[in-house]
């Protein structure tokens, strides 16, 4: 399997979503891959794939096949999810 040379700022980052979901890094970032189409234009993801043999399990080509399509999930899955998901609500 490919593993990735992070920056920085991604490992970071990343850790510290770990930690706020209870998890590994490596469930943190398969965690923002199912989200990410949310929030892009997944068309033009697939319209420039270089490798069209995956889309059976590619999360941009599937990605109307997953309810959680948003970061919202984070807050059900954090071992502070009611205080921080009332803090947020409050802040909006």
């Amino acid at each position: 399997m490919y593993s990735p040379d992070f920056s920085e700022l991604a490992a970071v980052s990343v850790r510290r979503l770990a930690w706020a979901m209870g998890t590994d890094m490596g469930k943190a970032v398969d965690f923002m891959v199912r989200a990410l189409p949310a929030y892009i234009r997944t068309e033009k993801v697939c319209e420039l794939c270089k490798d069209k043999t995956k889309c059976k399990i590619c999360t941009f080509k599937n990605s109307g096949d997953m309810p959680e399509k948003a970061l919202p999930l984070l807050y059900f899955t954090a071992p502070f999810a009611s205080a921080e998901k009332t803090k947020i609500k409050e802040a909006s």
